[in-house]
């Protein structure tokens, strides 16, 4: 509506004033500002509008054969057909970027799969914000599957972020899946894992793209579905919080691994440690990402103290009040790739007595 009441307001006000005075150029004005937000068809309707008042103007003022009203209309009719051009290549070009984004964000998550809800006797959910804009995903990593005994989850941390990072994210990702459940112990898995990203590294990644030396942190768990034992092998990885009973305890690592795809090592290398995840308890992993996200005086992200305040919330609310907490605190801008799983243990379900 706009475009066309400007033609009617100016067609209007270049009648009424004097002779001498001439608004007819104005009219360019209707298919420029259509253009903005309309298609090629409607923009040149709006010109096609605007160059018949132009020669309304001239035949009310007997001076439509004139050289210079002649000049003005044809200067409306290029110059409307060539906004009209620009705008089916805008159009032609939006529709091929939603077209290759639709595709990168189908490649995306495909490789980074939403976790499921639950797993046995877990309640699951999952955040991931890229640093990158415009990306699904970057540098960091997770996944959990289920085993013959219980679930064993992997998160990583790619050294650096966005979409540089991708490829080596995939590739452990696609090496937990196929190796998981074929070993017996968290050592010899990350072992295995730990071979696979020195190969890839040594095989694929130069290093042209600036980064000296290559390597992904990784904290693997293991979690039986009877029991409330719970094994950890931590490579180099920031350590996850335990939630138990509304206090938050950091389960640090006596003797953590070097990330992988820093030395080809044996798996007696890895080692394991156990900690009680019981009932009711919540497991929060993180990349640091997190817990490095400053706000604007420089300060980081408080994880510990603000997932304190929501310990009575099931893992998916849990989680979206840590985003909204946390884009907030950054005020919207990630320095680096952001993920977290928060892991609660449902109480066993009892029998029906009769």
């Amino acid at each position: 509506m706009l475009p066309l009441a400007l033609i009617v307001v100016i067609t209007v006000v270049d009648i009424l004033v004097p002779a001498d005075v001439h608004l007819g150029p104005l009219l360019v004005v209707a298919p420029a500002l259509t253009a903005s937000f309309a298609g090629p068809r409607l923009t040149a309707f709006i010109g096609a509008l605007a160059i018949g008042a132009q020669i309304f103007i001239g035949i009310h003022f007997g001076v439509l054969t004139t050289r210079n009203v002649m000049v003005q209309v044809f200067s409306l009719t290029v110059l409307s057909a060539l906004i009209a051009f620009f705008c089916r290549v805008r159009e032609h070009r939006k529709r091929e970027l939603a077209k290759v984004r639709s595709v990168a964000e189908a490649a995306q998550k495909a490789l980074l799969r939403p976790l499921p809800h639950r797993i046995g006797p877990l309640r699951i959910a999952s955040l991931y914000l890229a640093a990158e804009d415009e990306a699904v995903i970057g540098g960091d990593l997770y996944t959990a599957t289920g085993t013959d005994d219980g679930v064993r989850v992997i998160i990583g941390d790619v050294r650096g972020h966005g979409l540089s990072a991708v490829g080596e994210s995939a590739q452990l990702l696609g090496a937990f899946r196929v190796v998981a459940d074929q070993h017996a112990t968290l050592p010899a898995l990350a072992g295995a894992l730990d071979r696979s990203v020195s190969r890839y590294l040594t095989d694929f990644v130069e290093a042209e793209d600036g980064i000296d030396e290559h390597f992904i942190t990784a904290l693997l768990l293991e979690i039986p579905d009877d029991g409330h034992m719970t094994r950890m092998t931590c490579c180099g990885h920031p350590p996850p919080l335990l939630l138990h009973e509304h206090h938050v305890r950091t389960l640090t690592t006596a003797h953590p691994a070097p990330p992988l795809g820093v030395a080809a090592l044996p798996a007696a290398q890895f080692p394991v440690e156990e900690f009680a995840f019981d009932a009711g308890d919540t497991l929060i992993l993180y990349t640091d990402g997190v817990t490095e996200a400053r706000d604007e005086n420089g300060v980081f992200f408080p994880l510990a103290q603000r997932v304190e305040q929501w310990a009575e919330n099931r893992p998916e609310a849990l989680l979206d009040r840590l985003r909204r907490d946390l884009l907030a605190h950054c005020q919207g801008h990630l320095g680096d790739d952001a993920a977290v799983i928060a892991i609660q243990r449902t109480p066993a379900a009892r029998p029906d007595r009769h």
